[in-house]
């Protein structure tokens, strides 16, 4: 078992207990961040130790989506989710693969321990227009695996905004939509709000400069916000650019109490809700 060398601190622990939407355990390795890498049941120890009892496991391609149902087989507190990002599409588009790799993650998808079809979505950040098509394709592929297997879509959406709302509501959304790592504006907020879709908030909250995104968590109902870490990114102040883990986790719950004016325990209590509407129980 690996340690947690040279890693941040742990914070203190939250008054309640709280459940990573959205992280990427299989992430953790030493090529990452040139760290000495703990064993996910280390790093899963390390957040239930903060207050963070559960987390949701996210598949990027494949591989992860493998990795991902069978870390829910094994850790009760991990529950999956599967899919090919939207990244990931255009590359197997391009070596005539992403018929094939979407029949596998559907077929994953058939796991008990699947609750989510995700992150999937559009990315225009990284993905020129060439690589577009074939992300539309994959993100239409993966609408409809969500609602014919009745599992929670989960949305990565990155400089794509409006083709994202655009395609949900050409396609039909499933009943359960989740916007991973919201990063969206005050408007946007309030268009999903009226869909009843799920804004999750990453430590991007926590950044001085994310001005947009704190006055859309000001305007999102309190029943559609959760809290997630995309560790290892996206590492909340005061270790913003270090590697995130699922323990950091409670400076965004902080965070958003803060800015919304609920008690620590009250944010523990609604995050906590929320996730288990989002995605069941477990």
């Amino acid at each position: 078992m690996g340690e947690a060398t040279n890693w941040p601190a742990a914070p203190e622990p939250l008054l309640g207990t709280v459940i990573d939407s959205h992280t990427h355990l299989d992430v953790h390795d030493n090529s990452l961040h040139g760290l000495n890498a703990p064993d996910p049941q280390m790093l899963l120890d390390l957040a239930r130790g903060v207050g963070v009892d559960r987390v949701v496991q996210v598949g990027c391609d494949v591989a992860s989506s493998r990795w991902a149902v069978e870390a829910a087989s094994r850790f009760p507190s991990v529950i999956a989710t599967v899919a090919l990002h939207p990244n990931e599409a255009p590359r197997r588009a391009a070596k005539g693969e992403l018929a094939r790799a979407l029949e596998e993650i559907a077929e994953l998808a058939q796991s008990p321990q699947v609750r989510g079809i995700g992150e999937t979505g559009l990315d225009y950040y990284r993905t020129g227009a060439d690589g577009r098509p074939a992300q539309h394709e994959s993100f239409r592929y993966h609408i409809d695996l969500a609602k014919r297997l009745d599992k929670t879509l989960v949305i990565h959406d990155r400089d794509s905004h409006d083709d994202v709302i655009s395609v949900l509501l050409d396609q039909g959304a499933p009943d359960r939509v989740v916007f991973h790592c919201f990063s969206g504006d005050a408007d946007m907020a309030k268009n999903c709000a009226e869909h009843g879709w799920f804004m999750s908030f990453a430590g991007v909250i926590t950044f001085k400069n994310s001005v947009a995104l704190r006055e859309a968590l000001m305007v999102a109902p309190r029943e559609l916000i959760l809290v997630e870490t995309d560790a290892p990114y996206l590492t909340p102040v005061p270790n913003r650019g270090k590697v995130n883990a699922s323990y950091l986790m409670p400076f965004t719950v902080r965070k958003i109490a803060e800015l919304r004016g609920f008690s620590e325990l009250e944010a523990t209590e609604l995050l906590t809700d929320n996730t288990i509407r989002a995605f069941g129980d477990w």
